[in-house]
């Protein structure tokens, strides 16, 4: 299902930046362009809205304090040239503040700010390997963005200046360092063998002291590694 979103902005370029943004994220749909709150509320009033990319900045009613009159308001992002408004919205428990001019590189990051928020929501509600099997990350790879799901994954291999991202479906080419991907992994289902590779614990199929077995690749334990990756295999034995 997608997430249904609503750009709130006075300014025209502004909105068109975040509409060239979005076109990138098949899951999102906008629901509408509005130029101040006042609209805004009316779209929201007669729809079910996940996210609103906010500015503060507009003619009637800030944004700021148009969110305060929302009594159950969706996720949003606020989007502003004034930097000294972000505590005020984070205060507000916002997704994220993204300041203007924004980059592709700083909307994709709040993106997947959003849908972990929307994750960390499921949780409340669902059982852990239910959530687990629904969650997600959104990678670039040249002029695409890929959605991965966490349960996809077999391993993922440092190559160069590039990570290899290996699905049950695909490979993935991305320009990243893999320790920042290791950050948006769940250290319960996935683990650092090797300075050169992480592997999905679950898709483990055997294991020595030198040597891991998985998607019927052997990938190397790395020696700074070993002890870590044993204590947690072993755990139970």
């Amino acid at each position: 299902m997608k997430a249904k979103c609503i750009i709130v902005d006075d300014e025209p370029i502004a909105r068109k930046i975040i509409k060239t943004h979005l076109k990138a994220f098949k899951d999102i749909e906008i629901v509408a362009e509005c130029k101040n709150a006042i609209e805004a509320f009316d779209v929201i009033a007669h729809n079910k809205i996940d996210l609103i990319f906010l500015d503060i900045h507009m003619p009637q009613i800030s944004g700021i304090n148009f969110l305060k009159t929302l009594k159950n308001p969706p996720k949003v992002i606020i989007t502003t040239a004034h930097r000294d408004y972000a505590i005020e919205g984070y205060e507000l428990d916002v997704v994220d503040f993204l300041l203007k001019p924004i980059s592709f590189d700083r909307f994709m990051k709040a993106i997947n700010k959003f849908y972990s928020a929307i994750e960390n929501n499921i949780t409340k509600v669902e059982n852990e390997s239910v959530t687990a099997s629904k969650a997600f990350i959104y990678v670039k790879s040249g002029s695409e963005t890929h959605k991965i799901f966490l349960d996809d994954i077999i391993y993922l291999e440092s190559f160069k200046e590039h990570l290899l991202i290996h699905t049950n479906k695909r490979t993935i080419k991305i320009i990243h360092k893999i320790g920042d991907i290791e950050n948006k992994l769940s250290s319960s289902n996935f683990l650092r063998i090797h300075k050169s590779y992480i592997v999905s614990i679950n898709k483990i199929e055997s294991f020595s002291l030198q040597n891991i077995n998985i998607g019927k690749q052997d990938l190397p334990i790395g020696r700074t590694y070993k002890k870590s990756v044993m204590n947690i295999l072993m755990d139970g034995f």
